[in-house]
């Protein structure tokens, strides 16, 4: 299992960095989306899906993913449709929809950077054999504060070049942990031993659970900003690939994992799999923690990037760079003192909703002027009603 692991684990790593493939425009504006819907959310959903739903977590993270693919046919039909409209500048209401859910985002990614470094500090830990909360917090405060400083002396665009680096290493390590869980589960069918989840447990008490952990899945909208990088149709190709390509390893990896369940159950903390991987093999929860690391890094310099892009445009210039990073640190260090880490996921997951059913709201606003677009209207006014819902009803696990 660790062979199957490192010589995976290497190879997946040459290729991302090393083929010809992975420097192609597709694969450039694939791989920021696809690390962010898995970066962090691959190792955070198994302990709380496993918690709340037993053998059911599959299927609630089918549903999870389902969602998420319906939101990111909406966006990429504002990508396609929308973008031009705005350009023209004829529909008002169409551009009110499009800044207000700017500004939904603008709050999201303030989250999003403490849900990240929240998580940092718990694998950390994790890694190290302690389980404790306070402590873990105390991390991402540090993490956070450090951040807004590294904003203010202008070291964070510096930061994010390693970005590249960071998400070839954690997709080589995903890969190479989902042949050895393969390897590990082949292992246990020889000897006769159970590979099958634990019983599935479902109630109308735990919906608010799973719609809370739909930052699990988020990440594909960040191709709707990659506008002055990539064209259109690059854009909707590579949003297609990234749900794609999470989907299929979210799934094979509730899948393989299952006999690991009742480890993860008992298990406390969003970091439990870093721990239970080492009945796999005793190389995982290091590589899985230096993954994570870099992932959560790099995904929490790149969401900050954004939100000061965000906050700079949506105050016409007013608020200048530096003083952006002093209010994502300012907002991040509230959050992290007042809230624990599964609320900060839920948090993070009702804020980005809330952009969701604004985005929802534009695909409706422009597809029911149009009238080949008339029937979609109905479904994009639907989802921003199932956004809505997740906004307002999502809950902490635990």
């Amino acid at each position: 299992m660790t062979l199957a692991f490192l010589l995976t684990a290497a190879g997946g790593l040459a290729f991302l960095l090393l083929s010809p493939f992975s420097r192609t425009p597709l694969w450039r504006a694939t791989v920021t989306p696809l690390a962010s819907i898995i970066g962090s959310g691959f190792l955070v959903s198994a302990p709380l899906l496993a918690r709340e739903f037993g053998g059911f977590a599959a299927p609630a993270m089918a549903l999870l993913i389902g969602v998420a693919a319906l939101i990111g046919w909406t966006i990429r039909y504002n990508i396609r449709v929308v973008e031009p409209e705005l350009a023209r500048g004829h529909d008002r209401l169409l551009a009110s929809f499009e800044e207000l859910s700017h500004l939904a985002l603008v709050f999201a990614y303030f989250i999003s950077v403490a849900y990240y470094l929240s998580l940092l500090g718990h694998f950390l830990l994790e890694a190290a054999g302690v389980q404790n909360g306070a402590l873990a917090n105390g991390i991402a405060i540090a993490l956070v504060a450090g951040l807004g400083l590294l904003g203010w002396s202008g070291g964070a665009a510096r930061v994010a070049s390693v970005e590249r680096y960071a998400t070839a290493l954690n997709l080589s390590v995903i890969a190479g942990f989902l042949v050895a869980l393969a390897v590990f589960g082949l292992t246990r069918l020889r000897e006769g031993a159970s590979v099958l989840p634990p019983p599935g447990h479902l109630s109308l008490g735990t919906l608010p659970v799973l719609l809370g952990l739909l930052i699990v899945v988020q990440g594909f909208e960040t191709t709707r900003f990659m506008g002055a990088s990539f064209p259109a149709e690059i854009r909707i190709q590579a949003m297609r690939n990234a749900q794609a390509i999470s989907a299929v390893v979210y799934i094979v990896f509730f899948l393989l994992l299952s006999p690991l369940f009742p480890e993860l159950q008992k298990g406390d903390g969003v970091a439990a799999v870093i721990s239970v991987s080492a009945a796999v093999a005793a190389i995982l929860p290091l590589a899985l923690t230096v993954a994570a690391t870099g992932s959560q890094l790099s995904a929490s310099v790149a969401d900050s990037i954004g939100d000061v892009g965000l906050i700079r445009e949506l105050t016409h210039g007013k608020v200048d760079a530096r003083h952006a990073y002093v209010l994502i640190a300012v907002v991040g260090v509230g959050l992290l003192a007042a809230t624990r880490v599964a609320g900060v996921i839920a948090l993070a997951s009702r804020a980005f909703a809330l952009f969701y059913m604004l985005q929802c709201l534009v695909a409706w606003e422009a597809a029911r002027k149009r009238p080949a677009d008339r029937r979609k209207s109905w479904a994009f006014l639907a989802l921003a009603f199932t956004s809505g819902a997740v906004f307002l009803f999502g809950t902490s696990a635990g």
